[in-house]
């Protein structure tokens, strides 16, 4: 009843408002039909358009410092103990690197000591001890990259599968357990079951076969400590994986079984690329800090298995600082340290700008 009539006798529509003309989402506009919803060049013609307006718009006027420290003065004022604590535990304490550049000596200070310049990190360089700790260093690291990394994913997903909460939350509580136990503990259970007195050289003697002391077999070294590492932070780093699971939509898997997905491609393609941002972070954030492979868990088992096998970096640093009383080595090797993790860390985070990902930051 409101068509009106063109000069051809025909009917034609209403007129439409001035706002549907410009959508390109609504049947009744200029930039697409109801068939397409408006998508196709006419659409993109309205989208640039748009796009070409919204260019032209004034930006809004930028606050000034003082009137922005102004608006957030309660949320600055929450962050000043954070920022107290990284102050004076963090960042004040990287100024003793200086003395990687001196012959230190505690009795002189860092006033009194000699610079040597570079010297310290030729003689460094020169070390076959500290390219031995490297060695072994980024061997640990890769075997924990490749066989632990991905042990906390596949848990994460298991337990997500569980469908009864009380059932879930008792196993979450039996795999996170062992992190809160020492790593003198958690070697002393090694001991108990894999040493020559062990509960396994026991039932070999029993059988009638030689008994088997793993913990001070240095071919064994890196089953040992890898086994420890996943017995011990497995279950603990589940919890990231299983908060980055409960945020994935639950429609889109009631979605994907309506339309006959099964359980493992429910899994590929849509728990998976919801853990891959959450992936990729703990990817960067291990590289980075793939030197540090740990102190106390290779310094309990350093003679047992050898310093040939058993010495990291850590260790390494430890006896040349405290042991022979060189701080100065000991110093560089930090600082040597510290700058490859740099350098391997924001390596990781362009690639995973490179990848599509926001990484630990973003592109300026």
């Amino acid at each position: 009843m409101t068509d009106r009539f063109d000069s051809s006798g025909g009917t034609t529509a209403p007129p439409a408002p001035r706002s549907a003309y410009t959508s390109s989402a609504g049947p009744a506009g200029r930039g697409g039909d109801g068939a397409n919803g408006g998508r196709g060049p006419r659409g993109d013609r309205t989208s640039r358009t748009l796009g070409r307006r919204g260019a032209d718009a004034p930006r809004p006027r930028r606050r000034s410092l003082r009137s922005r420290l102004r608006r957030d003065w309660q949320l600055l004022l929450m962050t000043l103990p954070a920022i107290a604590l990284l102050a004076v535990f963090h960042y004040t304490p990287t100024l003793g690197n200086i003395i990687a550049f001196q012959n230190y000596n505690p009795w002189d200070g860092v006033i009194g000591s000699p610079w040597v310049g570079f010297s310290q990190f030729e003689r460094l360089f020169t070390d076959a001890r500290f390219w031995s700790a490297a060695g072994n260093t980024l061997m640990i690291a890769a075997i924990q990259l490749v066989f632990f990394f991905p042990i906390p994913i596949g848990l994460a997903i298991l337990l997500d599968s569980v469908l009864s909460r009380r059932m879930r939350l008792v196993l979450q509580s039996i795999v996170y357990m062992p992190h809160f136990f020492s790593w003198v503990l958690v070697v002393t259970l090694f001991q108990q079951v894999l040493g020559g007195a062990g509960l396994f050289s026991q039932m070999l003697r029993q059988n009638g076969y030689a008994p088997l002391d793993v913990m001070t077999n240095p071919d064994a070294f890196l089953f040992v400590v890898t086994s420890q590492m996943i017995w011990k932070d497995a279950g603990w780093g589940t919890i990231i994986f299983l908060a980055a699971l409960a945020a994935i939509n639950q429609n889109l898997y009631e979605s994907a079984a309506v339309d006959g997905a099964g359980r493992w491609r429910r899994m590929w393609h849509i728990t998976l690329p919801g853990l891959r941002p959450v992936i990729i972070l703990l990817l960067i954030l291990k590289l980075g800090d793939i030197l540090n492979v740990g102190f106390e868990q290779f310094y309990l088992q350093r003679d047992a298995f050898g310093a040939n096998v058993s010495e990291v970096l850590d260790t390494y640093i430890y006896h040349q600082t405290l042991v022979t009383g060189n701080f100065s080595a000991g110093a560089v090797a930090g600082l040597v340290k510290g700058i490859v993790g740099l350098i391997l860390i924001v390596l990781a985070n362009k690639l995973a700008h490179k990848m599509g990902e926001n990484g630990i930051y973003r592109r300026s």
